[in-house]
């Protein structure tokens, strides 16, 4: 099995607990759009972070991590303590992580196959949570050409990449408009929770 993968995780009280407190995040640090390394080709996606560390990139600088939000130079909001019971329960991980990626995706958004990579600690997990619409994620293994397995990801569902599997091949072809009424304006937020520094 390509991951662990655990469908409704979270109620749907505790969706939109959790979404209030992900509006508070997204005050304080709004939603961007980053770029591609070297091209500067915006991403379909907008994103922001919370934790001691953000995931960004630029055409200046490439993927990085960093402690401040690139529009507002702002310390990023700390971690809503759901995300962190969350890691706690599931993640298999001693020491907590370090960053939360918020992104959002309008219907028309996706993202291509990649590795999740830019982090010291390849050892912790990856974890990722799900509210609104349905999101069709891709899988596969470490090969990028390799076979793959495709997961509708509802809103409050789980999925971990972990262990041998922790630089699978992964992205979302689509966004399934109106499978949920959680976001009034559509779409989807993914919370990516990671470690990034060696304990």
């Amino acid at each position: 099995m390509p991951v662990q993968y655990y469908p409704f995780k979270l109620a749907p009280v505790a969706q939109k607990a959790l979404l209030a407190e992900l509006r508070a995040v997204i005050a304080e640090a709004p939603l961007y759009t980053p770029t591609m390394p070297r091209t500067g080709k915006p991403m379909s996606v907008r994103m922001t972070n919370c934790g001691p560390l953000g995931w960004v990139t630029d055409k200046e600088r490439g993927y990085r991590y960093q402690a401040t939000h690139p529009g507002t130079g702002r310390p990023w909001p700390a971690m809503p303590q759901m995300l962190l019971d969350l890691w706690e329960e599931l993640g298999g991980y001693a020491s907590p992580p370090e960053a939360c990626l918020v992104n959002y995706y309008a219907s028309a958004a996706n993202v291509g196959l990649h590795q999740d990579k830019d982090e010291q600690d390849l050892a912790a997990p990856v974890l990722s949570l799900s509210l609104g619409d349905i999101a069709v994620f891709r899988v596969g293994g470490t090969s990028r050409s390799g076979p793959t397995q495709k997961y509708e990801l509802k809103s409050g569902d789980v999925l971990i990449l972990g262990g041998e599997d922790r630089l699978a091949y992964h992205g979302v072809d689509r966004i399934l408009a109106g499978t949920s009424d959680l976001l009034p304006e559509g779409g989807r937020f993914n919370l990516t929770l990671r470690r990034v520094t060696t304990p």
